[in-house]
């Protein structure tokens, strides 16, 4: 009964904030999806087992332990360890390790410019809504006939406002995970390079493999 009188208020709420209100749920809808994708993707990768597997990447680069970067590869296919196979099978040079870097950073930065078009575009829809109820106003005011009902031009100004505030809020709520996973990436890329390090080192004397 809660969950059927929430959907009317949605609802009508769509219906007061004129047609951009459509556009801006569905990008709210697909930041709402997005946000939830990235938190696991994030989590799985630098979780504890993440750090772990990391750890074992830069041990297998140092002393050319390709079985267990295939191993790790097979186990779950992260950027960190396709990378590290690939840097095994194609070498570690400036342009091989720029190709094998940029094959891998579309997973580390999914996302990202779609939340950053939805931070610019909501509000933009909201201001366009605003236009939308203000001219419906007046020409509800400049009509020959007479106005009716003086609530019909409150209602446009109402639609303008609705829609404007509406915007605001779906750029905000994309904005703090933009500016998130963008760290994240950040820092994720700054991983990709130090991998490429560790495969460009000498080998050094055998250690304890942390596996």
């Amino acid at each position: 009964m809660h969950l059927m009188s929430f959907s009317a208020q949605v609802v009508d709420l769509m219906e007061k904030g004129g047609p951009v209100m459509w556009p801006l749920l569905a990008m709210s809808v697909i930041a709402v999806g997005l946000f939830i994708e990235r938190v696991l993707f994030w989590t799985r990768l630098d979780g504890t087992e993440g750090q772990r597997r990391l750890e074992q990447l830069f041990f297998a680069l140092r002393h050319r332990k390709s079985d267990t970067v295939s191993a790790l590869v097979r186990a779950r296919p992260d950027p960190y360890s396709i990378l590290a196979q690939k840097l095994q099978e194609c070498g570690s040079d400036d342009a091989s390790a720029l190709i094998a870097i940029e094959s891998v950073r579309p997973a580390l930065e999914r996302g990202l410019a779609f939340l950053s078009f939805i931070v610019t575009a909501a509000p933009l829809l909201g201001i366009l809504g605003n236009v939308f109820g203000i001219i419906r106003s007046f020409e509800l005011l400049g009509d020959t006939t007479g106005l009716r009902d003086p609530r019909e031009v409150s209602s446009g100004i109402a639609e303008g406002l609705i829609a404007t505030a509406t915007g605001l809020v779906v750029s905000l709520f994309a904005l703090l995970p933009l500016i998130l996973f963008r760290s994240r990436c950040d820092r994720g890329l700054a991983r990709l390079e130090a991998l490429v390090a560790a495969a460009r080192a000498l080998a050094s004397p055998p250690i304890n493999d942390p596996s």
